[in-house]
């Protein structure tokens, strides 16, 4: 068995038993593999072995690969969209983890609009307030969400978060937990259905599941160390 083929089956038995672990069903978690910095015969490696999502970061990158691999693969975009992208990304991904503010989501959606789209998203978050990181303060989607909510072009499904750093995973047990509270929030106040919480990665990803995270985006645990394919 290929080392691609054996951590993928690894990783699913861990999403199975965190999930067993506070009563929910595997199937209610997606596994995104992650992979940026990897070649197109590692991606294919994966589909061969059943893993249908796929995350990218650069649309550079994801450019390349697509028209490589099988039409039936589901793209993420994960990483930072820079608007000057956002015409070439919305045909290709099935969904969006990274609309960062008000002002690229309004043009995401006049894009939209234009290409006749109806792009699914989520809205990124950054709890922390980490200056190294982009999304939404709290404080930020507060203020601005009957303006997104409004949008007609974007399917809004969600949020998704990125934690900062931490010595072990339980660590980032609490800002898994306020993500989740911030959904519940959002969707009770907004009357909208908000499904997805986008959270945990290789290092934390049993944590998040435990707080309610439905899709987790996990690289190296599954392909190995990342190397640059420039």
């Amino acid at each position: 068995m290929n080392h691609i083929e054996q951590h993928l089956q690894e990783i699913r038995e861990r999403i199975q038993t965190a999930c067993e672990r506070v009563g929910r069903g595997s199937d209610e978690v997606t596994l995104i593999a992650v992979s940026k910095n990897f070649p197109v015969e590692d991606i294919r490696i994966a589909w061969d072995a059943g893993q249908k999502h796929f995350g990218e970061n650069r649309w550079q990158e994801a450019e390349a690969k697509i028209p490589m691999l099988p039409h039936a693969l589901q793209w993420h975009c994960i990483g930072a969209l820079q608007r000057n992208k956002v015409r070439k990304v919305l045909p290709h991904f099935c969904l969006i983890h990274s609309i960062d503010s008000l002002r690229l989501a309004a043009y995401a959606n006049e894009v939209a609009k234009e290409e006749g789209l109806y792009p699914a998203v989520l809205l990124q978050v950054n709890l922390a307030g980490e200056l190294t990181k982009s999304g939404f303060s709290p404080e930020d989607l507060e203020r601005d969400a009957e303006t997104l909510f409004a949008l007609d072009r974007l399917e809004i499904q969600g949020l998704m978060t990125v934690p900062p750093p931490v010595e072990k995973p339980e660590d980032a047990r609490g800002w898994f937990s306020e993500m989740r509270q911030w959904r519940d929030t959002f969707s009770e106040r907004y009357g909208v259905n908000l499904p997805i919480l986008s959270m945990g990665m290789s290092g934390d990803f049993e944590v998040a599941i435990e707080e309610g995270a439905t899709h987790v985006r996990v690289g190296s645990a599954i392909f190995g160390n990342r190397r640059s394919l420039a």
